[in-house]
């Protein structure tokens, strides 16, 4: 089959000793640790899951370098896991959501924290604050053959070798599974779909030179620089 254009170049992330993930879809979970929540304004016991989405093509390999992104002077980081799924599926139970995970990796959901603020006093859509170019770096997956399904664990960000961010994954309000389950049921899930599950409290703002290292207990680490 020819194509009018160039078709796009598939985006993928390296697996621990396996073959590339191919990379369809990034879901993103909104607020899913209640200190970060409430640092944020927001109450986490009366809301359910909410998300937004990044493009494919915004992942960024661990050891890069990511440029400080056009349009903002408050470009913030959100350490998260990130959940590869290997397997798709419509109203998935809960009690069957782990079957469709592929692997885990160390993620970071960075924000253009100014428009995102704006665009929130507008009652307006903040798709440009989350879903610019190369807003997702994330680190090479490990299998749940290699890693389990991490429900507890530290999940830290450090700036220059400071603590920025710090929490564990049982903070989590909607876990893997449940998160999965919610998601489910208002898209189809497909082979290749990521889901970003959120950050812990102390996201804030990063200037040009800042070196960003993501950990989850259990993963790789994740580590960019910000050009």
């Amino acid at each position: 089959m020819t194509f009018a254009i160039p078709v796009p170049e598939q985006t993928t992330i390296p697996v621990v000793d396996g073959d590339p993930f191919p990379v369809r879809r990034i879901y993103c979970v909104g607020r899913n640790y209640a200190a970060h929540a409430r640092e944020m304004g927001h109450d986490p016991d009366r809301e359910p899951p909410f998300f937004f989405m990044k493009p494919t093509d915004a992942i960024v390999p661990t050891d890069s370098v990511v440029p400080y992104p056009a349009q903002t002077s408050d470009y913030q980081h959100e350490i998260e896991m990130v959940v590869a799924l290997g397997k798709g599926g419509r109203d998935v139970p809960a009690d069957k959501a782990l079957d469709l995970v592929f692997g885990y990796a160390v993620g970071l959901d960075m924000t253009r924290r100014d428009i995102q603020a704006a665009a929130k006093k507008l009652a307006r859509p903040w798709d440009m604050a989350k879903g610019f170019d190369q807003s997702a770096p994330c680190a090479p997956l490990l299998p749940v053959s290699k890693v389990g399904h991490p429900d507890k664990g530290a999940i830290w960000l450090k700036v220059n070798g400071e603590v920025r961010q710090q929490g564990d994954l049982s903070d989590l309000i909607w876990n893997v599974a449940e998160t999965i389950a919610y998601l489910s049921g208002l898209v189809e899930l497909f082979p290749g779909d990521l889901i970003y599950t959120g950050t812990p409290e102390g996201v804030g703002a990063v200037v040009k030179g800042d070196h960003l290292q993501g950990h989850v207990d259990g993963l790789i680490d994740l580590n960019v620089k910000i050009g």
